[in-house]
């Protein structure tokens, strides 16, 4: 009988950023013309590509010349992971990663003029559920799911057999050959699965669940010099793998070998995504921290660069932003996040990277907002404020602008466009004078404030009080009570139009805003409730009350801040620790091998959490993720090993809910990190950690933490109170300055609506004489929404994200000279607009 074939997938990963030696390019070549069955899938970093060029010409275009033919049946190499930096695409916003696929296919074309991308796989967990719309709108026929070699910090759940239709949270489907169900993780490893090595054994187990044409998988890391140098992966002695065996690119294996269609349709949510990475270290907190801010500046720039392109009539800065989403692509690399210790280039280690790189992208965001209020508003003045709105809703909200210093010395009131006077509040900040405000500006627009000199009487006021002993903040929208004695805990929360919901859950051992962990050194949990605290206010006026708790966590002292607004849902929250030494915090008395399943940095329970036990019934966590929100099926975030792998992560938000329709909490995070919630603990966030990490290198404590939260008691499901919404807000405040103000001016205006503020605005950039606008919607029902754009153009168009028309919107221009289109965008769906020739 003719034995069953079996297939492999054998290729590249890496590149000039991660590894990629000279002489590389001229190794493949060679083992290309050594084997001629042999078949590579390439997961190389674009801008190798420009070095391998420079550096070695005569290989580069002996490569070139092999890579030309893309035909899927003779084609001997694919391009399977194109995007810029091999980002993990869990970690980042949906817009970096859909800007990873741009930004590496053009620069990846400029060298392949030929190049066909249609399988998405890595080597890495870089996976996310939105994947789906992503590659089929860039034109990806294919993906795979699995990662068999390099499964250190994760790896997606076992489902299915030969394939499935990977089905995204908007219920686009991609065919997708998965971590098979039968494929279990490697006995003896903490980085493998079965698939990674064609085992006679992995084999037959796939051939006896089923699976008809089995696969395995290993993209090799591509350091010929490193001892990865034999060509071929599994080598040419076929007593150790199974036979036969045959290389294929994945898109010639998926197309004519294997089974071609299924009807298993897996529905993957965020959370078959199991991903463990050393969340809480400082290192991670703060290169996190840093990609989040670049990710923010870059698009509200990319914005006002619009603003100033379409009304200023200047030039898009096209440098400036292209160089700005190069660097922070840079910093997404996946080695930034899971080996950040590690030596890159100059001595210097991908964190020390991360701070370079996003430093150039948040600097190119302000130069690019600065030139862009300079073409819209001239020189600066003194007489009015003027507010540009980056995003498409209506805000009413507290705004900020930065004033004279010496304005302190008055009492300032500002001017609607109906002459109605409002308070403002000074306050000092980061070595600046800024003046608060209440304001409303317009969808995608400005609007304009005059300042006066005088005071306006605020109507409700923020207040604050002692209290046998205790502090008692309120606002028009809070009550709580701070307890000094017990470290500055909340005691207790109420939401006052929620009915004096009372959110504190007094029965829990743990306090709300508590600071606690496990410490090593002394051996037993630790809280900030230990030791008194001392309550300041920092802050008070009609608009804002900022306290702040300085107490002790064990013998360092650390300073919670609360921050009330009047009229505003979030409490701003914030904590600075400042560590007197290094000292270990987590999960102790686990010794560290690279084949030990347990890791000390696994169970966030003994991290350093700030805690909310939360009086909700029948608690429901829901998490954002990139383009999707995650309802939790987790019983609980606790895992220890290796083998037992969840989803913990915040990447924006996490939202206690209730599946008993009791009101719910929002938690807002100015980071990615993780979170812990089950039956028997409450919702808490990571802080700290300090220990063992990956591969044994001692995450350390080397300064202080400075990390931002925020929490937003709410009454119904996240998408009724538009949580993403609220989270959008924050990631993108309005930009501000001051103007001299004409008697003509236009007061207020908005340029780009839509009906029900029902999608989020996710980009806008400036492509020749069009205007490319991207949407999301995060919340509504799938209904028509009327989209307005307060200007015109040559012709409106549904583009995919390959630039390809889609179908050609029918438009209806006002009576006040705007533009109308009639959207209908699925829950999580993802659509750009084309504006040819956009003018206002």
């Amino acid at each position: 009988m003719v034995a069953q074939k079996a297939y492999f997938i054998d290729g590249y990963h890496g590149g000039v950023y991660g590894h990629y030696p000279v002489g590389q390019t001229d190794f493949i070549t060679n083992m290309l013309h050594q084997y001629p069955d042999w078949r590579i899938n390439l997961e190389v970093e674009p801008e190798t590509w420009d070095a391998v060029k420079l550096r070695d010409p005569a290989a580069y275009e002996e490569f070139k010349q092999l890579f030309e033919d893309q035909s899927v049946s003779t084609g001997r190499i694919e391009y399977v992971n194109p995007t810029y930096a091999q980002s993990y695409l869990f970690a980042t916003s949906g817009e970096s990663n859909i800007r990873q696929f741009s930004y590496g296919m053009e620069l990846l074309r400029k060298h392949f003029p030929s190049a066909v991308f249609t399988t998405y796989s890595a080597e890495e967990p870089c996976f996310t559920s939105s994947l789906p719309y992503i590659l089929k709108s860039f034109g990806f026929k294919y993906a795979s799911t699995k990662n068999p070699n390099t499964m250190w910090g994760g790896y997606t759940k076992a489902h299915g057999g030969e394939l499935v239709n990977w089905i995204g949270p908007d219920g686009t489907a991609i065919t997708t050959v998965p971590r098979y169900a039968c494929e279990d993780l490697q006995p003896g490893s903490t980085w493998q699965s079965i698939a990674w090595y064609n085992s006679k054994e992995y084999i037959q187990k796939s051939l006896d669940a089923g699976i008809q044409n089995p696969v395995g998988m290993c993209i090799q890391d591509a350091a010929w010099s490193s001892g990865w140098n034999k060509g071929p992966w599994l080598g040419q002695d076929t007593s150790k793998f199974y036979t036969p065996t045959y290389y294929k690119t994945w898109r010639d294996y998926i197309a004519n070998y294997s089974i071609g269609s299924t009807d298993d349709d897996w529905h993957f949510t965020q959370e078959d995504m199991a991903t463990s990475l050393v969340w809480g270290s400082q290192i991670m907190n703060t290169l996190a921290q840093e990609v989040r801010g670049a990710e923010n500046d870059i698009v509200r720039a990319e914005k006002m660069a619009v603003f100033a392109s379409l009304t200023g009539n200047t030039q898009w800065p096209k440098r400036l932003i292209d160089e700005g989403w190069v660097k922070l692509l840079l910093s997404q690399h996946h080695d930034c996040w899971i080996v950040p210790y590690n030596n890159l280039q100059g001595g210097r280690t991908w964190a020390d990277h991360v701070t370079e790189w996003t430093g150039v992208t948040r600097q190119n965001s302000q130069v690019v907002i600065g030139r862009s209020l300079k073409a819209l508003n001239g020189e600066s003045g003194q007489n009015a404020v003027k507010l540009f709105n980056t995003l498409a809703v209506d805000r009413n909200e507290i705004a900020r602008v930065k004033v004279p210093s010496n304005w302190s010395r008055a009492s300032w009131e500002v001017v609607d466009q109906e002459g109605k006077a409002y308070p403002t509040q000074l306050i000092e900040e980061d070595g600046s004078t800024w003046m608060l405000f209440q304001a409303h500006v317009p969808s995608f627009g400005y609007a304009i404030y005059g300042i006066q000199q005088g005071k306006t009487t605020a109507g409700d006021v923020l207040s604050y009080r002692q209290e046998k002993g205790k502090y008692v903040l309120e606002s028009d929208l809070y009550r709580l009570v701070i307890d000094p004695q017990k470290g500055g805990v909340i005691e207790s929360l109420i939401a006052k139009k929620l009915n004096n919901k009372e959110y504190v859950d007094a029965t829990s051992p743990w306090y709300f805003n508590e600071l606690k962990g496990y410490f090593g050194e002394q051996e037993k949990f630790i809280s900030s409730a230990d030791q008194p605290a001392r309550v300041r206010v920092v802050e008070h006026g009609p608009l804002l009350l900022h306290v702040a708790i300085d107490g002790f966590i064990g013998e360092h002292p650390f300073t919670q801040t609360i921050r009330l607004k009047q009229k505003e849902e979030k409490i701003d929250m914030g904590i600075f620790i400042d560590w007197q030494r290094n000292t270990a915090i987590g999960e102790t008395g686990i010794p560290f091998s690279a084949e030990n399943p347990r890791k000390a940095f696994y169970d966030d329970r003994y991290k350093l959490l700030v805690c909310f036990p939360a009086a909700i019934n029948d608690q429901q966590i829901y998490k954002n993720a990139p383009f999707d929100v995650c309802k939790s099926q987790l019983e609980n975030t606790y895992f220890n090993r290796w083998d037992q792998i969840k989803h913990t992560i915040v990447l924006n938000w996490v939202d206690l809910g209730s599946n008993s329709h009791d009101n719910s909490l929002a938690l807002f995070t100015d980071h990615t990190t993780s979170y812990v919630h089950g039956s028997d603990h409450p919702l808490a966030l990571t802080l700290q950690y300090s220990g063992k990490g990956l591969w044994g290198r001692d995450y350390t404590i080397t300064g202080p933490t400075d990390i931002s939260y925020s929490l937003m008691p709410h009454a119904g499901q996240w998408y009724n109170d538009r949580i993403w919404t609220k989270g959008e807000l924050a990631n993108e405040p309005l930009v501000t300055t001051l103007i001299d103000a004409g008697a003509n001016e236009v007061l207020q205006q908005s340029y780009f609506s839509v009906e029900d503020n029902a999608y989020e605005l996710v980009s806008t950039e400036m492509k020749g004489e069009d205007l490319y606008i991207r949407l999301f919607n995060a919340q509504s029902d799938q209904t028509d929404k009327l989209i307005t754009f307060g200007g015109k153009a040559d012709k409106i168009e549904w583009v995919e994200l390959s630039g390809e028309t889609s179908r050609t919107a029918q438009s209806t221009v006002t009576d006040h000279h705007a533009t109308t289109i009639t959207a209908n965008i699925p829950r999580f769906g993802i659509r750009t607009i084309k504006l040819s020739n956009a003018q206002l």
